[in-house]
């Protein structure tokens, strides 16, 4: 990676989406992240705020940031170019005075200049940092980073990332890039009916439930972890969570039966493992066997079920916090932002 004058001190990874903004410092043995829920299609003006407090809160004024955007996809941009430049300009008006890096998907980190003017380099490159991370620990695996909006299917061969797309486009034509996370995703864009009374009831396509809904009844996912808005902007109490999958088919809690409720959490989170599994069934298919699967992110329970499915062999440490790598415990729910932090410093 083309790097000129590496940092004295440590450096903070920031990483800025759609629906939360993530930042990280590993120094040393030392990992630090900060997470907030920011849409940033209410309010785009209000970014550059929102990273200056996600960055503050790590109490390192001054620090150099390396940075990746998946916020540019938001549609209160009208292109993809747009969005890339308004974050690199609410990022310089939230840390005025910092040497600031962008990562391209390419592995490259350019400085702001360079960044404005090649955007589309650097749009949705965030998967980039933690397959490079990865790769200097496991010459051959298959990391699987399920966030609260996409799964992210990386392949390593080699020491190497080995994506056959760049763009999310071609990461979705290969099955490197899947449209289902564990909070955020719509619960009538993961199945199209759900378990009533024993018998497939179709849903409505409103948007009702999301999948953290059906995780938090089932006990995959904590309140703690739920940081996201939920469709009706009520809370995570399990009243709320059951009215929010009950409208997913026009029904209130109390007309359905006992166990309906858990039916169709349950149907949501094994449609979620079945889409996941299919994709890794595919990029692994590409590889010679044997390669360890590497979960990661706030659905990592959803990708070491998937790796079963696919009878895969897990990494037995590195999801720990006891691994010694910055991404185990609670590292890899902002894994890209804490791989951008080690990145950036060398």
């Amino acid at each position: 990676m083309p790097v000129s004058g590496q940092p004295p001190g440590p450096v903070i990874g920031l990483d800025v989406g759609g629906a939360n903004t993530k930042a990280a410092v590993v120094d040393g043995d030392e990992v630090r992240i900060v997470s907030e829920p920011f849409e940033v299609w209410r309010a785009p003006e209000a970014l550059a705020a929102t990273i200056a407090s996600v960055v503050g809160r790590l109490e390192l004024d001054g620090a150099p940031v390396a940075l990746s955007t998946t916020a540019e996809l938001v549609d209160v941009f009208s292109s993809k170019r747009e969005g890339v430049r308004h974050v690199l300009e609410a990022t310089q008006q939230a840390l005025p005075g910092r040497r600031l890096r962008v990562l391209t998907t390419s592995g490259e980190l350019l400085s702001v200049g360079q960044a404005r003017a090649a955007p589309l380099r650097c749009a949705a490159a965030n998967w980039v940092a933690t397959g490079l991370l990865i790769a200097r620990s496991d010459r051959d695996a298959i990391l699987v980073d399920c966030g609260g909006t996409t799964t992210d299917v990386i392949p390593i061969a080699g020491g190497e990332v080995a994506a056959r797309g760049r763009t999310d486009l071609e990461r979705l034509l290969h099955g490197e890039l899947l449209y289902t996370g564990a909070l955020r995703t719509n619960v009538a864009a993961v199945l199209s009916h759900v378990p009533i009374g024993g018998e497939p009831c179709p849903v409505s396509s409103e948007l009702f439930a999301i999948s953290a809904d059906a995780h938090l009844l089932r006990g995959s996912l904590s309140p703690q972890q739920c940081t996201c808005t939920f469709p009706d902007s009520r809370g995570t109490s399990l009243r709320e969570v059951r009215s929010r999958l009950a409208r997913v088919v026009c029904a209130d809690p109390e007309e359905l039966g006992d166990g309906d409720l858990e039916a169709v959490a349950g149907a949501v989170e094994e449609a979620q493992i079945t889409s996941i599994a299919t994709a890794l069934h595919r990029v692994a298919a590409r590889f010679p066997a044997g390669a360890p699967v590497i979960a990661v992110g706030v659905g990592a329970f959803l990708a070491r079920a998937a790796a079963e499915r696919c009878r895969l062999a897990l990494h037995s440490e590195l999801g720990s916090s006891a691994s010694g790598s910055p991404l185990g415990g609670d590292g890899g729910v902002v894994a890209a932002a804490v791989a951008l932090s080690v990145l950036g410093h060398e």
